[in-house]
């Protein structure tokens, strides 16, 4: 994942007025623990438009659905609902011949209340002079704990004991 990939992803989403949220392993980094990560996580408001918008401006950088449907297909909530039944699909995830190190996975479902997060959000500049909205830390937290995974309880652990340590210097 490269900076450039980043800024152009989110120059995307932004210009093309995209609700979304920053959330996994990158939203981690912007919380003040740093770890390396080979994809972008986003929740993004699954209203149709939203959706729309999104897969449009993903598009444009040659991102499309690494299973065998046209990336409209995610706009459909009953077709989010299949995947999450019959496949387990917890994401939907976006890959790119333009930018093949940069997969992009949009949760199938809000694991959230998207509106009230997305009205809460940290602004945070990831990239210089990238400004994007990244979901509260209480959340953030929220998520790895129920992902439950050995890289989500460490993502727990290291990010409590930062916001335990007095000396560390946090933007949330």
């Amino acid at each position: 994942m490269t900076r450039e990939h980043l800024a152009n992803i989110f120059n995307a989403l932004s210009t093309a007025r995209v609700r979304f949220l920053v959330v996994g392993g990158l939203a981690v980094a912007a919380h003040g623990h740093p770890r390396l990560t080979m994809d972008l996580d986003l929740v993004i408001g699954l209203d149709r438009e939203n959706v729309l918008r999104a897969m449009r401006a993903l598009g444009g950088l040659g991102y499309h659905p690494r299973i065998p449907v046209h990336a409209e297909a995610f706009a459909v909530p009953a077709n989010r609902e299949q995947w999450s039944r019959e496949k387990g699909m917890m994401v939907f995830q976006l890959i790119s011949t333009q930018q093949p190190e940069t997969d992009v996975n949009i949760f199938v479902s809000e694991p959230f209340d998207f509106s009230r997060e997305y009205a809460d959000a940290a602004h945070m500049e990831l990239l210089d002079g990238v400004v994007v909205p990244v979901v509260q830390l209480p959340t953030l937290l929220a998520m790895k704990r129920a992902a439950g995974r050995p890289r989500d309880l460490q993502d727990v652990l290291e990010l409590e004991q930062g916001r335990q340590d007095p000396s560390a210097d946090r933007k949330t």
